[in-house]
């Protein structure tokens, strides 16, 4: 199994970058990462933020692929940290100066104080060179990025879409827990050790998706909320459509019966929203 360590990260998705390594199908790798702060606690500094180690050359990757991750284990440390301050945030102009709090992390909780707070661990930056040009690692769109997805955890699948050849998939900022929404600008942000297996599929997808025990969820991550909200709807639309080979109308209205619509985060450049669509409607009677 490759290990792939953290002083090999990026802070950027783009076609250009050099891999680090070079993988097949059905290979499990190794991923080390830093924190969201890259370590420095004092301060933000947002030319280095969410740093995602990688990227990773996936052999048979080509574009119109998709790229599929399987997150096998996430490792979590003992301590994570959470950080707002002035202008971070939905609330951040109610804020005043910087602020940082330890947390202390046991295995079935992260600890706040005396509140205990169940422990989720979660990859919030997962993704791809883009199709054109070079997205932040903090910046999350088709190519995945910085998505904030709860869903994104051990167990769950994830599917990028392909742009370039060996795809260059890395990945990053990890969460031992994070609300819907990561309101204050940070969750509990820690270094891990992210185990996953990847693989390629020969279909094409136009938003990131992922999939978990009981539900796909397609993932759509653009500037404006409300473009976003409606995106997800058409992308859920399209995938219930296309799986059943039904008209539109029908996908439509079993949408609304069935989908569920939720927020992933609020404070990152592009807003993410998240489409849940359960498994049993694709079932046979």
């Amino acid at each position: 199994m490759k290990i792939i360590p953290s002083q090999k990260h990026i802070y950027s998705f783009s076609g250009q970058a050099q891999p680090v390594e070079e993988v097949y199908p059905g290979e499990q790798v190794i991923f080390e990462t830093l924190d969201a702060l890259g370590g420095n606690h004092k301060t933000i500094d947002f030319s280095k933020v969410n740093p995602a180690t990688g990227p990773v050359y996936v052999n048979g990757a080509k574009p119109g692929d998709t790229l599929v991750v399987r997150v096998k284990r996430i490792e979590l440390p003992k301590n994570g940290i959470i950080v707002t301050g002035k202008g971070f945030g939905v609330l951040g102009d109610e804020v005043e100066g910087f602020h940082t709090k330890e947390l202390e992390i046991e295995r079935w909780a992260v600890l706040f104080d005396h509140i205990r707070i169940p422990v989720h661990p979660m990859i919030g930056v997962i993704g791809v060179a883009p199709a054109e040009g070079e997205y932040p690692t903090g910046t999350a769109h088709k190519h995945g990025g910085n998505m904030d997805t709860r869903e994104i955890t051990e167990g769950s699948t994830v599917y990028l879409p392909v742009f370039h050849e060996g795809a260059l998939l890395a990945l990053g900022d990890v969460h031992a827990t994070m609300g819907d929404g990561e309101v204050c600008v940070s969750a509990c942000e820690v270094s891990a050790k992210v185990v996953v297996e990847v693989d390629v599929a020969k279909e094409e997808i136009k938003w990131p998706m992922v999939e978990t025990s009981d539900a796909y969820y397609i993932v759509v991550s653009l500037p404006n909320i409300e473009e976003a909200l409606k995106e997800v709807i058409r992308g859920a639309v399209w995938f219930i459509q296309r799986k059943k080979t039904i008209p539109f109308k029908d996908a439509y209205m079993i949408a609304s019966l069935c989908v569920d619509i939720g927020i992933s985060q609020l404070v990152n450049p592009n807003k993410t929203a998240k489409a849940r669509i359960p498994k049993y409607i694709f079932s046979e009677v």
